[in-house]
């Protein structure tokens, strides 16, 4: 087995430090680490992006918003519970992460608490029963009940609170610095954080210097940032999570593709979505025979990218720096390769970068993108 299939390959040191607790403001004055060539690499701000790209380059982001997932509540007994939203099942049903988990027993009722200060109607409740246990996370299935006239979105608005990751513990952060400034639609349960650094201003200056813009969905859940445990990758089994990929977007990367431009994925969840897209091509060529690379979709994917993956719609990406033996660090490596990523962070870290979530940004161009030939 090469090192790259080995879990203890993706290890490494990250002083505490280097853990960014709280954004910088404005949000484009991040740092920004270019790597422009297999051997070559520099140090910019994010909001000088526009001039390392082309004017026909295809950015595409996912505007998928940030729910108020987590929730604080009490048993009919009155012990207090907590509960992590996942993935919406339908229904008002929802797949969750509860603790403490022994207290969440089939059948049992949750009532929830409305967040202190906030000023929630008198006649607005929330409840949830505990319908089902879920194996692959160890969550349960929770039945949620409101007020009729209510939807389940609006009622989070008043019980629920943004979740922050679990390594930011000292935040002067506001919950809509966790959020892009393009989130249109609600689903997710953590940021797809490359897109945090975009302002207003700089999409327009992309725009104007002609570099395109396209928008899928994928809402963010278990499937991102559930940790890698065994030691051969390979058997590790990703959590599905919901995703589109419109026509309009296949057809605006196909013509990119066409005319020689470049498509330029914003974060790792972009990268699933349009490269789980690819992955149905072979069900769907009869219905979308024109489309060489992909077909639009809806649905759910658990692709798992690591080293050796053939990429068949992303030629870049701009990604924040992840932790140690995730499975983002693992797609990162797919792109430019495990030894040069993690010399990159090696760099990135005696040059006092800020890592995760709130962290600075890497610009991955095509040519720095490893040859398939080059891959273990």
């Amino acid at each position: 087995m090469t090192n790259d299939r080995l879990l203890s390959s993706y290890h490494y040191d990250l002083p505490e430090g280097c853990i960014a607790q709280t954004p910088v403001t404005p949000r484009d004055s991040s740092r920004l680490l270019v790597v422009d060539s297999p051997t070559t690499h520099r140090y910019q701000i994010f909001r000088e992006l526009p001039q390392w790209l082309q004017p026909g380059d295809l950015l595409v982001f996912n505007n998928t918003q940030v729910i108020p997932a987590r929730l604080y509540g009490r048993k009919t007994t009155g012990a207090k519970v907590e509960i992590l939203l996942l993935e919406d099942q339908g229904e008002s049903r929802w797949l969750a992460l509860v603790k403490p988990g022994k207290r969440f027993t089939l059948g049992s009722t949750i009532t929830f608490e409305p967040n202190p200060g906030q000023n929630c109607p008198q006649d607005l409740w929330l409840k949830a029963e505990v319908l089902d246990r879920d194996d692959a996370t160890g969550g349960r299935i929770l039945k949620f009940s409101y007020p009729p006239d209510w939807s389940l979105m609006a009622v989070l608005d008043y019980f629920g609170q943004v979740p922050l990751p679990p390594y930011v513990t000292e935040t002067e952060a506001q919950p809509t610095q966790y959020q892009t400034v393009y989130a249109q639609r609600p689903g997710a349960v953590a940021a797809p954080t490359a897109g945090l650094h975009f302002t207003p201003e700089l999409l327009q200056t992309l725009t104007d210097k002609g570099i395109q813009q396209a928008y899928i969905t994928l809402h963010v859940g278990v499937g991102t940032f559930r940790p890698v445990e065994v030691e051969d990758i390979t058997t590790h089994e990703m959590h599905s999570e919901w995703f589109q990929v419109d026509d309009a977007v296949v057809q605006q990367i196909e013509a990119t593709k066409a005319a020689g431009h470049r498509v330029i994925a914003v974060g790792t969840t972009v990268i699933r979505a349009l490269e789980g897209a690819a992955a149905q091509k072979a069900s769907n060529e009869t219905q979308y025979p024109q489309y060489r690379h992909l077909t639009p979709f809806e649905g759910k994917t658990n692709l798992f990218i690591y080293p050796g993956y053939e990429w068949q719609v992303v030629d870049g990406m701009i990604t924040n720096f992840h932790l140690p033996g995730s499975s983002l660090l693992m797609l990162v490596s797919a792109l430019i390769g495990r030894d040069r990523l993690l010399s990159l962070y090696e760099d990135a870290i005696a040059n006092q970068l800020r890592f995760y979530s709130f962290g600075d940004a890497m610009l991955i161009l095509p040519n720095a993108k490893i040859a398939p030939e080059n891959l273990s």
